[in-house]
């Protein structure tokens, strides 16, 4: 039994290397992210963690663990910015306002998969020009959910939350541990 984690998110890394889980591969799937006409943020976010963990080639025995962070302002997912531009007009439809970071995460072993998503709540402070254009300066936007990151620069602009700080971050620690268990990932007291 190998455990393969499918991200090539280096966050996602450091919170596995929080609970002792260092993985035997890394192998982040290609897939489409393109979010299906009128799909919701949370059945979107849980169908991309799906689809991510089937996309991972693994043996039968294997433990695959993937994850999905998604971003909504109401009904509208804020996704991966293509760009500064799309980065800018993000933070400020978000500044000011509360929005929901969702991360579903997928573990299969052979036909089996368990399934969760964490909902937070983040509230963005009421940004000026000055401290949009310092955060974009810093490229810490670039590849993240929303454009921006909360464990980052970024932090300084969050004034509340309330769910998963580890889950906004991209892997909410306490429901990966329970579903890593599940499919018999030997989570406390590895013997190898």
């Amino acid at each position: 039994m190998q455990f393969v984690l499918g991200s090539g998110s280096p966050r996602r890394l450091e919170l596995l290397a929080q609970i002792g889980v260092v993985p035997d591969a890394v192998r982040a799937p290609d897939i489409d992210e393109t979010p299906q006409k009128a799909e919701l943020p949370r059945p979107y976010c849980a169908r991309m963690a799906r689809e991510k963990v089937a996309a991972v080639p693994a043996e039968v025995d294997d433990i695959v663990l993937c994850a999905d962070t998604t971003v909504a302002l109401g009904r509208r997912i804020l996704g991966k910015p293509a760009d500064a531009q799309e980065a800018e007009a993000f933070l400020k439809l978000m500044s000011g306002r509360r929005h929901k970071v969702i991360t579903a995460v997928a573990v299969r072993r052979g036909d089996k998969l368990w399934q969760r998503d964490v909902q937070s709540i983040v509230k963005m402070k009421s940004l000026s020009a000055q401290e949009i254009d310092a955060y974009l300066a810093t490229n810490d936007w670039q590849g993240k959910a929303g454009g921006y990151g909360i464990q980052g620069p970024a932090g300084a602009l969050i004034p509340w939350i309330s769910g998963s700080f580890t889950a906004i971050v991209g892997l909410p620690l306490a429901e990966t541990a329970t579903l890593l268990a599940a499919a018999g990932y030997p989570l406390y007291g590895k013997t190898s």
